[in-house]
């Protein structure tokens, strides 16, 4: 039941914040529910999925899309790098020990925290 909770919890968060919940479901599936980083990463992608999905259907709706238009450059760059980053990424899988994965993403997250409340 915990696990309902915690992917509704997860699910509400993306949403408002329109992004795809991987920042919080690796954190939750590794520290709530006891699973190895690895595993975690690929939980996460096939989760966030259906949540992107029904996120862009909705940020389509609402015409939050436009701002892509005025910044089209920019975001295929980051398509690009993104795509070619996740190619590398999972040419790299299985190489990394958990005792590195682990850290690497806390300092990550906390950096990323960091960094999103000086945002002003």
């Amino acid at each position: 039941m915990f696990d309902v909770v915690a992917g509704f919890g997860i699910g509400v968060v993306a949403a408002v914040m329109g992004v795809a919940g991987g920042e919080l479901l690796i954190p939750t599936i590794v520290l709530l529910f006891g699973l190895d980083i690895k595993t975690a990463g690929s939980m996460s992608l096939l989760v966030s999925l259906p949540t992107m999905l029904v996120a862009i259907a909705r940020y389509s709706r609402d015409g939050s899309f436009a701002v892509l238009g005025a910044n089209l450059r920019f975001t295929l760059v980051m398509i690009g790098g993104s795509a070619t980053g996740a190619v590398l990424g999972g040419l790299l899988l299985g190489v990394f020990p958990d005792a590195v994965l682990i850290p690497a993403l806390a300092v990550v997250l906390l950096v990323s925290a960091v960094k999103l409340a000086r945002h002003d």
